[in-house]
């Protein structure tokens, strides 16, 4: 039986609520919509694995708000009965020498925790982006309403220079990234 992973591409497209952040010409919403799709290619053609993504289409919208775009993406997730969820965002800070990938789950030393520590290595050999650790998050929706294991993995910063250049040149490599660290997580590689 195969292992459903349910992705989610954090935000919605421009124009409607929950978008995401902004920087150097880049959209955060553009950005996990390009990699949700090249991870879902990768997991879909490893007979292992059934995917769904929050956003199939680049014009899909989940939600009329913030509150009502994270409810419909946690309740897509548990009613299709996903094995894990992984939420795909792109960071930004005022400083914008704040770089490097992390990763969030709900609680430290759990089944998501393992799945992060995996995923955020995966991405930091293929892409080179700095390990910035995984990190505990109980007030992020996605995280607390989830039925099964979730991560939410911050691919890097957009406000940073150097890491918005990997984002927009290689969204293929962090997808590879996450999926090599599925693959390890699940003792496959």
């Amino acid at each position: 039986m195969a292992i459903k992973i349910y992705i989610d591409q954090g935000h919605n497209p421009t124009g409607y609520p929950n978008t995401g952040a902004s920087w150097y010409g880049q959209q955060e919403q553009d950005i996990t919509y390009a990699v949700g799709r090249y991870l879902a290619g990768m997991l879909r053609e490893d007979g292992r694995f059934d995917v769904r993504l929050s956003r199939p289409t680049e014009d899909t919208v989940l939600g009329t708000s913030n509150a009502t775009s994270l409810r419909r993406r946690v309740q897509e997730a548990n009613d299709w009965g996903a094995n894990y969820f992984i939420s795909i965002h792109a960071n930004a800070a005022e400083n914008t020498a704040a770089n490097g990938t992390e990763v969030y789950v709900y609680r430290l030393y759990t089944q998501a925790d393992w799945l992060a520590q995996h995923v955020l290595q995966g991405i930091v050999d293929t892409v080179g982006t700095k390990d910035n650790g995984v990190r505990e998050r109980t007030n992020l929706y996605v995280l607390r309403r989830t039925a099964m294991p979730a991560i939410l993995v911050e691919l890097g910063y957009m406000s940073n220079p150097g890491d918005a250049e990997k984002l927009k040149n290689d969204r293929y490599a962090f997808a590879l990234g996450i999926y090599r660290g599925i693959l390890r997580y699940f003792g496959f590689a």
